[in-house]
This record gives structure tokens, C-alpha cells and sequence, in this order.
């Protein structure tokens, strides 16, 4: 098809063919493509859209969604790989010959990877057309399903890195993000070559008088229009979902569907931009098109978050800068509560006043580009980009961030509106301004700070608060959403209270934990704050949306729960948490962990609220309290998910420390992390051990928490000496004890651990006499004891390594099928995990690891407390080393047992070397197949940084000046997360580690957070009672 006008785009005196490959991920593509589509048209040219979509919308397989607000990441993979992964070479093949046949002369992709493949090999330029790629959105997605499909994210980068260069729309995701950092000014892979363009708008057909008099609506009715494609099953709107008055324009409502007098059904083929102009506010989800138009039409948009859209976090900042956005919570879209949310929004004044014509300037570019107008520069080379490719899609499986993975280098970036997105803790911190905090902000009624500048910096944030809550009216002074949301949250008259809670690095004792291990643990310098009041529910500020919830109720004021949480502004989580407190009633009873489960994951964008409103149900649940006043909590943690660092345990721990201090509730700190336990196994549903939640609540800085795990015995604080340090550095390969792999390895063990005991009490029965007398397998006194103790083993840990060797070892199966386990044994007791019955577990690798790293944690412990040596530091190291690969090197402990070392285990009496040396000679000549890696819990990052430690700790340099590193671990629950390194206190030690932290980087790409320091535990912290001085209120 062919117009001869032009409208824009300057006619061309070459007619050219362009094929524009097109996903059909959404509608946004679709209303972009049409705009460019019809400047090129209009500039005389044949364009060939390309899509696997049907005719009326074009959708393909990009992401597939469980409902209308959720998408399914691992179906999402899984259609990726059946559609576009299995026939890629027929795809190619086809793809290839039909470019030549129409005799192409440049190919468009919004943003199908394979199609820059496809053009490359046909000999014809590219060109990109997007706000996000693919390989950003699957990398998450490649995560959450335990790393299956991860040569997606490869493909995909590598595909995209064959385009000559990227048309970039507003509102674009981290893989087109440029860097800040001056060694790297240019974009980052894939796209290396980028052209930003305006907004792509459909043009209006008619004016809003004009489509208002088509409708038959008059100009002084309120409408909103419902652009909410997929609506969810079953739901029916209802006339009391308007304010009075009000009417609704319905988009994409069945023929079916019968609507109340007050909504108005549209026709399929109605022009939506038309009507979108013509209303006074748009309800619906965010996507590239209703965001572009309601940007461009400056028409408020009340949205619903969408789970797991991972590029809606970056539109939804640009709606909200312009003044355009109100975020509506699911439930209440649900229930039909719109009143609050939609009179919000016609109070907006949205202020966008970019340009709109991004559909023409894109296609003048298109149209230069194919006839031969060169946009890419000539710095890198097709090998260069293609390499930078290969680095992204390594990158982009192994991101940090928070719970969409935003990578650490976008959090350190400005985005396109030169908005710095780090939290405000880490901002202050990091600006080095705590010369200027003082105190003078609050009155500290109780506690101390203790020096420590991250409570400093909490406290200057939060007293910050005030100025915005003061400033909110003033529309020009744009905040985060969630500064406004915790500016409204506390009376500035009352007593605030505030916990603090550390992450930890574990240094020994790993997964062990839930296996009865010692385990060595130590709190770093990061670490969570929490600030919670109390309030009558007469007096406390309420939201909106909560006010008129309860106003719907008709009751008067009842307790409400509001939470703010720090750090979501570029995740894929609302920043705002609100209940009724009576919803965690069951009658005169609290409703049950089960329940509440359920009822925290039915938003997974709030699901992040149950590790911190867990913590008022554990109570209620554990210690019959009872809360009658209304609680607000705001939550700032500078611990980074995802690394292996614990950072749920330090926001429980926290959480449930400043709740107790604002109830006068007296709490152990060991008491405090058992419960916090409680609430990750039972409400998050996380089978963590409670290692995690111990060091958090009862650690001490610079010192090691040593406890056995039966369920929590801490038998002192180690020291750590002053000639030594431990780091962490995290490899960037996300870690989640929620985990398919970690909760597999645990049922691994506990299977192990049921499997034994039913041997054990099979040998016990053979030995004891029969009816007749007889006795079949005759044991000494002293073994049936040890048979008798093992039939009733509670911890794995507790039964010896030479005792499983000789009797239990080979008698395990490699593996086994639930079902077949569940038939044999019935259950593998334990309360936090349930079997698959189609699933096929290892058992004899996860049932290794707790049995001999037990042993390994008591030899670390007498190590690290004997004499100052070199060859304390080098078996000390070797012991890491050895976690590793579940191996010990005797010559290193036989040499240090020769003099001030005593080794404090049972039946081993010292200085008895022969004991000793047997001990670890069964360790050592065990087979090498009971690490982290053998339970399945290994990574290719943590791999790269053990190496590299031992790369520095042999190389050259550090034979010739004194080596400084001794030895590596992977940590915690394993499957990516951090590295522990053990290595001499000196300059020159800091040093090697930076010079990991960079190898590693030029290697994958990824550049390190590492952890290095120390701080208290909440017990030792203690909590802030704060109010402000009068004279600032």
C-alpha cells in the first residue's frame, strides 16, 4: 500500500521496502508500529509488518500471563523456547529467503531478537525500535525458575547485537541505560549505538468536543476511561464502583458482559486515542501505549500494578514525575472501592510537555538509514559488540537488584530524567555529608546511637519527612511516591520508635544450619531500620484509599496497618503496604500462617509485606498479643536482596524488635529471632534455618556469633583477631532461600536424615532377641547405645562422620523419587517443606554436606582461636577451601596440632595427635562429592571468585611479598549470592580484594558489591525511643 501525500516525513525520491518485525507482547507495540508505519507510508515507501500475532491485536508468545495482571515467568520461557529457540534455524532459514525475495532494504524490530539475526545473515542493515529488550525482561524470569533456559538471555543479546543501532522511545529499561561513570561514557550493550526520539503517539481523528457530542456526554459529566484489556474472570463491575455522576467508557468489554447504567460499553474497532482525549481521567494497566497517550493528552492515569512486567517499573516513573499517575491498589480495583483514587486523579495537573511526534522523527531516521545515511559510530567494532553482547547476557542472569534484578549499575546511573534512584540512606551515606547530621532533629528519649553514621543517616531521613509532608500541596515539587506516602505516616507530636538490624555473612556453617550444625556467623556493617509508632485509630493518619475503605464499612475508626518500604521505587513492588489489623482475626482468634500465606501472595507486588507484617501475627499468634492501637512502620534497609546477606531476616528482625519496643513488649533477642524464624518459614513460606535470624538479632561486631542450630544454642562470641579479616564479595548471580534449589536440597537431607533412622532402627531390631531367644546380629553394649541414639536422630549433625561412613554412607541412594519416598517412609519430617511427588531428589550429597561440615565448623573455631601464626591463617583458609569441595588437606592440621592447638570434640583426647589425624583422614579421603556444588547448589560466579582468590593467594606477587588472602567459600544457602574470603588485616589484603572486585568485572561484566565491616546485632543495638523537640513541631 502506498500514499502519495505527505504528512511529516519528507518523500523520498527512492522508494524503499522496509520489513518492520513486530512482538506482539502488547498493544503499545502495536499502536507505536502503526504510527511509524504510516509516516513511512505516507513517505511513499512498502512496509511489511511481520508477527506471529492474530489480526486484531498483535500478541505473540513474549510474556505469558497467569491472568490479567500477572505474568507467568517460567511459561513465559517455556513458550519463548518452544516458538523461538527449537525452530530457530527453520525460522532463519525462512526468515532469510523471504527478506531477499521482497528485496528488503532495511529491517525494523520492536523487538524481536531473531529478526537482527535474520537481516544479518541476509546481508541487510537492522535497525531497533523499543523502550526495553527482551533480554533484560527474560533475565529475571531465568532467575525466578532456578536457571533453567539461561542460554535464552545469551541468545537474545547476541542476536540484538547484529542491529546497527537503537531508535530509543521514552520510558526505557536499564539495557539501554548509559553509564555515568567516566570510563564508560557510551551505551551499553547490546545496543551500543542509540538515537532517542520522543514519545510515539497515535494522532487524534477529533476533538474532545467532537468525540463527547459523538457519545452523547455532555461536557460537565466526569468520565473515566476503563482501558483494561483481559479483564479478570468473573469480575462484574457495578454501578457504587463510580462516585455519583460519573460516567464509564469500557474498553474491550465482551458482547456478552451487561454493564450498569453508568458504564458504556465500546465497539471493538472504536478509536481509543479519540476517547482517551476526551475523558477526564483513564483507569487500567500500564504499558507503553496508555502511558504514551496519557502522557501526550495529559490525561490522569489511575493505574494497577502488574506483576512480573518488568519494564512497567520505568513507565511508571515517568507517569508520576509528570503529575499524571495515581497508583490503585489491586484489592480495591477488585472490590469496586475506585471513589478516592479517581477524585486524586482529576486533582492532578499533569504537566508532560516533551514532544509527541517520536512516530515521524523515527521514520525519517528509517528512511535516511536505508538509504545509506550512516547514524552508527565507527568506535566499536562488529566483534567488539558482539563480545559486549555476550558480556550483557552474562550480566543481565547474574543482576543484583531488588526484586525485578535491576542491575547495580542502573541503581548508580540517573535515568532520562536525572533523578538519582538510589534510597535515600545509601545517598546520604554516599554523598560523605555526615559531617552535617546532627541529633538536634529528634529528642532521643531512650537508647543510643552508638556512632553508628547509618542510623544517623536514618534519622536525618526521617526527619526530612517533614518538609515533604509540609510541601506535599506544592505540585511542582516532585517527590518519590513513596517520600509522599511516608511523609503522611506519622504524627510528629508522638513517640517514634526505632530497631535496627544487621545483615551476616556467613563464615561457616552454611545450609548446615537447619541440619543441627555449629555455625560461625558475623554481622556486617549494612543493615535495616525500622521506625514504628502507635496510634489511637481516631488519631492516626489514614490513606485515602484506607479512609474510605473503612468509611465503606461504616464502623468508625478501626486499627490500620501502614507500612512504607524504602528502595521500590525501580522494583517490581509497590512501595506502600495497608490493612485492617481486624483481617488477622479469625473470630477471637488469629487467623492461621496458612491463611495468611494466602493471603500476602495474592499481590505478589505486596508480597514483601509479610516479612514485616508477619511479624504482628507471629506475636499475636505466639505470645497472645493483642494490638488495639493503629501501627505505622517505615522500613530502610541498606542490606541488598538477593546477595546471600540475609536481608529478609535483618527487615524481620527489625521489624519485630521496633513493634515490641513501641508495645513495651520484653523480647529476648534469641527469642526475637525464633520467632522472626517463624515468620519467613510460615507466612513467606521460605525454608530458611534460623542461623540468619540469630546473627541479625544476637550478633556483636567484629566478633563471630557461634551457635549450634538445635534450634538455636549460641555457646559464645567468637573474637575475631585483630590480624585477621573476613570479606564478602558477591558474585551477582541472585540468591533466594525461597528457591526451587535450596528447598530440594533441604528435603534432600531430611530425607537422608529418615532414611538412616529407619536403618538404625532395622540394624536395633536385629539385635534384640526374638521370641524365641534368638538374636540375629549380635552388637556390643556401647554400639547398641550408639544404634539406639541414631534410630532417634533429630539432627544429622549429631551423628559422627566415621559412624556414617562405616555404617550409613553407601546404604543412602544417590536419589530418589518422592513418590517412592512417600510410600517407603511415609513422611521426611520436616514442617517448612513438602515433597513433590513427581519431583526426583538428590539425597545423599545434601545428607553429606551437614555431617561433615559440622566438623569442619569445630576445627575452624579451635583455628581461629589459637595462637597468631602463618600457619594458623593458611589452615584457616584451607578449612574454607575444603567447604568447597568437602576435603581436608591433613599436613596443614597436623603440622598446627603439634603446639597450641586443641581441638574441642568429643572423644578425641588432646594432645592425642593420632585421634585427631585419623578423624581427618576420613574426611580427607572421602570422595569430593558432598560440596555445594554436588547438592546442586553451585554457580559458575561463585566458582570464577574462589579461583581468583586463589589465583592471588599463588600467584607471584603475593609469593614474594607476604600473601595476604587464605581462602574462599561460597556462603549461605548457595546458588549464586556471596563469597566469604579470610585473609590477613593489612592494606595490602584490601587491595587484593579490589583487584578480584575488578578481574571479576572484566571477565562477566558484572563489577562486585563487596562486604567489608562489622556492627551490632538488634539486642546489642537495642531500640530509639524519638520525638521532635517542640519547637519543631
Amino acid at each position: 500500500m502506498r500514499i502519495e501525500e505527505s504528512d511529516g516525513v519528507s518523500a523520498s525520491r527512492t522508494h524503499l521496502v522496509f520489513a518492520y518485525y513486530v512482538t506482539g507482547h502488547g498493544f503499545g507495540h502495536a499502536t507505536r508500529v502503526v504510527e511509524v508505519v504510516r509516516n513511512l507510508i505516507l513517505a511513499g515507501h512498502d512496509v511489511h509488518v511481520v508477527t506471529g500475532a492474530p489480526d486484531f491485536v498483535l500478541l505473540d508468545c513474549g510474556a505469558v500471563q497467569a491472568d490479567a495482571l500477572t505474568v507467568d515467568r517460567l511459561a513465559s520461557l517455556e513458550k519463548y523456547s518452544e516458538t523461538a529457540v527449537k525452530p530457530r534455524e527453520s525460522i532463519l532459514a525462512t526468515e532469510i529467503e523471504w527478506l531477499n525475495s521482497i528485496k528488503a532494504d532495511l529491517v525494523v524490530s520492536d523487538v524481536v531478537p531473531v529478526a537482527c539475526r535474520a537481516a544479518a545473515d541476509a546481508g541487510i542493515r537492522s535497525v531497533c525500535v523499543t523502550n526495553f529488550s527482551w533480554d533484560f525482561i527474560y533475565a529475571e524470569y531465568v532467575m525466578a525458575a532456578g536457571n533453567h533456559h539461561r542460554s535464552i538471555v545469551w541468545q537474545i543479546a547476541e542476536d540484538y547485537s547484529h542491529c546497527e543501532f537503537l531508535i530509543r522511545l521514552p520510558g526505557y529499561c536499564p539495557s539501554m541505560m548509559v553509564l555515568t561513570q567516566p570510563q564508560d561514557e557510551s551505551p551499553l550493550p547490546a545496543f551500543r549505538d542509540v538515537i532517542d526520539v520522543p514519545l510515539v503517539v497515535r494522532r487524534l481523528h477529533k476533538t474532545r468536543k467532537e468525540a463527547r457530542k459523538e457519545l452523547g456526554i455532555s461536557d460537565d459529566v466526569k468520565l473515566v476511561i476503563l482501558n483494561f484489556g483481559g479483564q479478570p474472570s468473573g469480575w462484574k463491575l457495578k454501578e457504587e464502583y463510580l462516585p455519583s455522576g460519573w460516567l464509564c467508557l469500557v474498553c474491550g468489554a465482551s458482547d456478552s458482559q451487561e454493564l450498569p447504567p453508568n458504564f458504556i460499553k465500546l465497539a471493538k474497532d472504536a478509536y481509543t486515542p479519540d476517547l482517551i482525549a476526551a475523558s477526564d481521567c483513564m483507569l487500567g494497566k500500564i504499558g507503553y501505549g496508555t502511558v504514551s497517550e496519557a502522557l501526550a493528552f495529559k490525561l490522569p492515569f489511575v493505574f494497577v500494578r502488574r506483576d512480573y512486567f518488568n519494564e512497567e517499573p520505568f513507565l511508571r516513573n515517568m507517569l508520576e514525575y509528570y503529575q499524571c499517575g495515581v497508583e490503585m491498589i489491586r484489592r480495591d480495583l477488585l472490590t469496586g472501592h475506585w471513589k478516592p483514587y479517581l477524585e486524586r486523579a482529576i486533582s492532578l495537573k499533569p504537566c508532560y510537555e516533551g514532544g509527541i511526534n517520536g512516530g515521524e522523527v523515527a521514520a525519517h531516521i528509517l528512511q535516511e538509514t536505508a538509504i545509506g545515511k550512516n547514524y552508527a559510530s565507527d568506535k566499536f567494532s562488529g566483534a567488539r559488540r558482539l563480545r559486549d553482547a555476550i558480556v550483557l547476557g552474562y550480566q543481565l542472569q547474574r543482576v543484583p537488584g531488588r526484586d525485578i534484578s535491576i542491575p547495580e549499575w542502573y541503581s548508580s546511573a540517573e535515568n532520562e530524567l536525572n533523578k538519582s534512584t538510589g534510597s535515600p540512606t545509601t545517598q546520604i551515606i554516599e554523598n560523605g555529608s555526615l559531617t552535617n547530621i546532627c541529633t538536634d532533629d529528634f529528642e532521643i528519649l531512650h537508647g543510643d546511637l552508638q556512632g553508628l553514621p547509618d542510623t544517623k543517616s536514618f534519622l536525618k531521613s526521617l526527619a526530612e519527612l517533614d518538609t515533604v509532608y509540609e510541601s506535599e500541596k506544592n505540585t511542582e515539587k516532585r517527590q518519590m511516591r513513596e517520600h509522599k506516602a511516608a511523609a503522611g505516616l506519622f504524627n510528629w507530636e508522638e513517640d517514634i520508635y526505632v530497631a535496627r538490624a544487621p545483615g551476616r555473612l556467613d563464615v561457616m556453617g552454611g545450609i548446615a544450619d537447619y541440619s543441627g550444625s555449629l555455625v560461625l556467623q558475623m554481622p556486617i556493617k549494612e543493615a535495616c531500620h525500622v521506625a514504628v509508632q502507635r496510634n489511637h485509630a481516631s488519631k492516626h493518619r489514614l490513606w485515602k484509599h484506607a479512609q474510605a475503605r473503612q468509611n465503606a464499612k461504616g464502623q468508625g475508626p478501626t486499627p490500620v496497618l501502614q507500612i512504607v518500604s524504602y528502595g521500590s521505587e525501580l522494583s517490581n513492588r509497590g512501595p506502600t503496604f495497608d490493612m485492617d489489623l481486624s483481617d488477622f482475626m479469625d473470630g477471637e482468634m488469629p487467623i492461621s500462617y496458612d491463611k495468611a500465606k494466602k493471603y500476602f501472595a495474592q499481590d505478589p507486588s505486596q508480597k514483601w509485606a509479610a516479612y514485616v507484617a508477619g511479624t504482628i501475627l507471629v506475636l499475636m499468634t505466639e505470645l497472645g498479643v493483642r494490638f488495639e492501637d493503629s501501627i505505622s512502620m517505615l522500613v530502610s534497609s541498606a542490606v541488598p536482596e538477593g546477595k546471600g546477606v540475609s536481608s529478609s531476616a535483618s527487615v524481620e528482625v527489625a521489624s519485630m524488635s521496633a513493634i515490641a519496643a513501641a508495645h513495651g513488649l520484653s523480647i529476648s533477642p534469641r527469642d526475637i529471632a525464633l520467632l522472626c524464624q517463624k515468620v519467613e518459614n510460615h507466612i513467606v513460606g521460605a525454608p530458611c534455618g534460623v542461623m540468619d535470624q540469630m546473627t541479625s538479632a544476637c550478633g556483636e561486631a567484629n566478633k563471630l556469633l557461634a551457635m549450634v542450630c538445635q534450634p538455636a544454642e549460641v555457646i559464645g562470641l567468637v573474637e575475631i583477631p585483630s590480624h585477621i579479616r573476613f570479606w564478602g564479595i558477591d558474585s551477582g548471580i541472585r540468591h533466594s532461600v525461597g528457591g526451587a534449589d535450596y528447598g530440594s536440597v533441604r528435603i534432600g537431607a531430611f530425607m537422608g536424615r529418615k532414611m538412616i533412622k529407619s536403618i538404625a532402627s532395622s540394624t536395633l531390631s536385629r539385635s534384640l532377641p526374638t521370641a524365641n531367644g534368638l538374636i540375629h546380629d549380635e552388637l556390643e553394649d556401647h554400639s547398641v547405645d550408639l544404634i539406639k541414639a541414631e534410630a532417634s536422630l533429630d539432627y544429622l549433625c549429631n551423628l559422627s562422620p566415621h559412624r556414617y561412613e562405616a555404617l550409613y554412607a553407601k546404604m543412602l541412594p544417590e536419589s530418589i523419587l518422592g513418590e517412592t519416598f512417600l510410600e517407603k517412609y511415609i513422611d521426611h519430617n520436616d514442617a517448612v517443606t513438602i515433597i513433590d511427588e513427581k519431583r526426583t531428589y538428590v539425597v545423599r550429597a545434601p545428607a553429606n554436606h551437614p555431617i561433615y561440615e559440622n566438623f569442619r565448623v569445630k576445627a575452624f573455631k579451635a583455628l581461629l582461636t589459637s595462637t597468631s601464626s602463618d600457619e594458623q591463617l593458611t589452615a584457616l583458609g584451607e578449612l574454607l577451601y575444603q567447604v568447597y569441595s568437602n576435603s581436608f588437606d591433613i599436613t596443614v592440621i597436623e603440622i598446627f596440632i603439634g603446639g597450641n592447638f586443641r581441638f574441642d570434640l568429643p572423644d578425641i583426647h588432646y594432645p592425642d595427635i593420632g585421634n585427631v589425624t585419623k578423624m581427618f583422614t576420613a574426611l580427607y579421603f572421602c570422595p569430593c562429592h558432598y560440596s555445594y556444588s554436588a547438592c546442586g547448589l553451585g554457580s559458575d560466579g561463585t566458582d570464577r571468585l574462589v579461583r581468583l582468590v586463589q589465583e592471588m593467594q599463588h600467584g607471584k606477587p603475593s609469593k614474594s611479598e607476604d600473601g595476604t588472602l587464605y581462602g574462599a567459600k561460597i556462603t549461605g544457602g548457595g546458588s549464586g549470592g556471596t563469597v566469604c574470603v579470610i585473609g590477613r588485616n593489612c592494606l595490602r589484603s584490601s587491595q587484593q580484594i579490589l583487584e578480584i572486585q575488578h578481574r571479576y568485572k572484566g571477565g562477566t561484566g558484572y563489577l562486585p558489591f563487596i562486604f567489608e565491616g562489622s556492627s551490632p546485632g538488634s539486642g546489642k543495638f537495642g531500640y530509639l525511643r524519638i520525638r521532635r523537640p517542640v519547637s519543631r513541631t
